[in-house]
């Protein structure tokens, strides 16, 4: 199911918390909404829910206008053919998993057998079969928002939108629900726009990732071409952590030499992301880009200020002419305060940033 907004403004009073916004989600794909709060990804969301009204703009679903100011359209939410998932969990406590669940074919008024069917069959789909009988709150965090998809699932939606839906979960239970909403979706084809202010989790869900930030659309792409190839500073560092420093392009025979410091180190030389335009630009090495060798190789040289033990991974914070830099490791290896290391990057694991390069 297509979704296309153009020209959407939202304004709360003098605050714009969606800035003359355009933009085509994929069908048949979950699309993540990301951005610190107040960004304006969940007054998109409640916009195409028909839950607020724009100040202006269209919004279209499957071709079919839901909202368009000029022309004087707004469907309220149960005519847009859309199901929705919300943070809170959103169940009726005197009612079973199944009634709960059977609400929306109840208020279309569908017959009794199909009711039966239907919702015994989503249930199934979220692996609830067991628990049709049982009152909703008795069910574990992680059950009852799967009573909650399947509410939003049993009306057959081809356009699902979820705010937040995992936000009340413990750590576990989020990766698991995260691998449960991929599965469904891939099984039922259908169209997934999720909020979520969590990197890991949009990275880990999404086909493509939209990054918002003050109403506007910042970068949008597959989550490794937003995480590994940012356009501007403020993608990079909002996606997971990244040393970032300014350098010079120096261009040469066997690619760029990216030069960095007031002695002009040579960082990296080759294929380089970002290269192609000699001058001035941001360097961003991930974390775990950095190869570490021995005090006194050739590289970057360092010394160890602290460190800190994840179990599978071990950060360090390292002081180097370039300002600190953050490296992630294998867990099993050990690194003493003061020790003095060298670090290396191999040009394809660098990229560079063309704004804010000073």
């Amino acid at each position: 199911m297509s979704v296309v907004i153009t020209g959407l403004s939202k304004h709360f009073g003098s605050v714009r918390a969606i800035d003359d916004l355009s933009i085509e989600f994929r069908p048949g794909a979950i699309t993540v909404l990301l951005g610190a709060s107040g960004c304006g990804k969940t007054t998109t969301l409640r916009c195409i829910a028909g839950l607020e009204q724009p100040t202006a703009g269209e919004i279209t679903i499957d071709d079919h206008a839901v909202y368009a100011s000029a022309r004087g359209i707004d469907l309220p939410p149960e005519q847009r053919e859309l199901g929705m998932v919300f943070q809170s969990y959103a169940i009726w406590p005197h009612m079973t998993v199944f009634e709960n669940v059977a609400l929306p074919l109840r208020a279309k008024k569908v017959a009794a057998a199909d009711i039966d069917r239907r919702t015994r069959g989503t249930l199934a789909t979220v692996g609830l079969s067991q628990q049709i009988e049982r009152g909703a709150t008795q069910l574990s965090g992680g059950q009852q928002q799967r009573v909650s998809i399947a509410r939003c699932l049993v009306a057959d939606p081809r356009l699902i939108l979820m705010d937040e839906p995992l936000s009340n979960l413990d750590a576990k239970l989020r990766v698991e629900m995260r691998q449960e909403i991929r599965h469904l979706q891939r099984r039922i084809g259908a169209t997934i726009l999720f909020v979520t202010h969590d990197q890991e989790e949009a990275m880990s869900l999404g086909d493509e990732i939209i990054l918002f930030d003050k109403g506007k659309v910042v970068q949008r792409g597959a989550p490794e071409e937003l995480y590994f190839r940012p356009r501007v500073r403020y993608v990079a560092e909002f996606l997971g952590k990244a040393n970032l420093f300014p350098v010079t392009v120096k261009p040469g025979p066997g690619g760029a030499e990216i030069l960095a410091g007031s002695e002009g180190l040579a960082i990296a030389r080759g294929e380089v992301s970002g290269a192609e335009t000699p001058g001035p630009a941001l360097a961003m090495i991930r974390p775990e880009a950095w190869q570490i060798a021995p005090a006194g190789a050739p590289g970057l040289p360092c010394r160890v200020e602290d460190t800190t033990f994840v179990g599978d991974r071990r950060e360090l914070q390292l002081a180097s002419p370039l300002g600190r830099q953050i490296v992630v490791t294998p867990g099993f290896r050990t690194f003493a305060a003061g020790e003095e290391l060298s670090l290396t990057v191999a040009p394809q694991h660098m990229h560079l940033i063309r704004e804010n390069a000073a």
